[in-house]
């Protein structure tokens, strides 16, 4: 009944992603033209072809998704104690493509430089979908995102402490983020989606990085007061630097590891990272993804409070994440 109910799931997770994903795209010099061979080489899979692709060292898809809820709880209660009477910052990291290592990469790479660089102070939980991390990171889903969120609310100072929400993924014309870990059915998060699900929780300061192409599309739902808003491109741009051959993607690289280990300055760290971006884009003769910014009233005020309560420790090089044990497939 297991396997049946895993090819059912598989197929149908299938036929959903290749008709209603027709935008996704890949950060390359011409990346219309790569989504549509990929797209092209890798038809929907029939159900045996999703089962065989599973890694084989994993836990089936079913015990995957019956084991969310324990690793959420788990990992919520690995976060740091809140450190009283200064503002705390918590960082979640958000990978949604498991068909690349490149966002696994960024995501585990932001909540080791965060612990490194910006002290106690600075929590992180992490959400991602990839083949290795299965049995050890909850899912970056759309139901995980809100459980994360409720759990996060329940132990920051809501007038005080900061939410980072770091997302990285695929992002369509449409302006929507790709969740993917085959077979498992995944529902895709939108702009208004994600506006949608912070505005229902308690969190006055807030910044939000959307790290994936056409993402400034997130930036009018998502702009409010006590907001900084950050995007990898502008509403109708690619960005760049995702995809097999890639370790980090151009913004997480530019923002994360080349700035952030210079400056705790939030701001200033994007502008450094715009500036960088620019000129590889130039070097490799790239459409401009021109990154976004927005800042609401009061947070660069609230990010400075915070900030004065952190010694920013060393830098921290760029390496990426623990492969899948040998014997395993990767999502596709």
């Amino acid at each position: 009944m297991r396997s049946i109910l895993t090819i059912l799931l598989a197929f149908a997770a299938g036929v959903l992603l290749a008709t209603w994903w027709p935008g996704r795209q890949e950060a390359a010099p011409s990346p219309s033209t790569a989504v549509a061979n990929r797209m092209a080489a890798d038809p929907a899979p029939d159900g045996d072809a999703a089962v065989d692709a599973w890694p084989e060292q994993a836990p089936t898809p079913e015990q995957v998704l019956y084991a969310q809820p324990r690793m959420m709880r788990e990992a919520l209660s690995e976060l740091g104690p809140r450190i009283p009477g200064k503002p705390n910052l918590y960082l979640l990291a958000f990978a949604g493509d498991g068909s690349e290592d490149v966002f696994r990469n960024e995501a585990e790479y932001a909540a080791r430089l965060f612990a490194q660089r910006f002290g106690a102070s600075a929590h992180s939980l992490v959400l991602e979908n990839n083949p290795a991390s299965l049995s050890t990171r909850p899912l970056a889903s759309w139901s995980n995102l809100e459980t994360a969120l409720d759990g996060l609310g329940k132990v920051m100072q809501p007038d005080q402490d900061i939410l980072l929400l770091y997302l990285t993924s695929h992002g369509s014309e449409d302006h929507d983020l790709l969740l993917d870990m085959d077979p498992l059915p995944l529902d895709q998060l939108g702009a208004s989606d994600l506006a949608g699900i912070l505005a229902m929780h308690p969190f006055k300061w807030k910044v939000v990085v959307i790290n994936a192409c056409y993402s400034g599309g997130f930036v009018p739902p998502l702009r409010g007061p006590g907001t900084l808003v950050l995007t990898a491109a502008r509403a109708d741009r690619s960005s760049f630097g995702c995809g097999s051959d890639s370790d980090i993607t151009y913004f997480g690289k530019a923002w994360l590891v080349d700035a952030l280990n210079r400056t705790d300055n939030f701001a200033d760290a994007f502008k450094r990272a715009s500036g960088e971006i620019s000129r590889w884009e130039r070097q490799d003769k790239l459409t401009p993804s021109e990154p976004q910014i927005d800042i609401g009233s009061g947070i660069a005020g609230q990010l400075a409070r915070w900030r004065k309560g952190v010694s920013p420790g060393p830098a921290l090089p760029f390496r990426p994440a623990a492969p899948a044990p040998a014997g395993s497939a990767s999502a596709h």
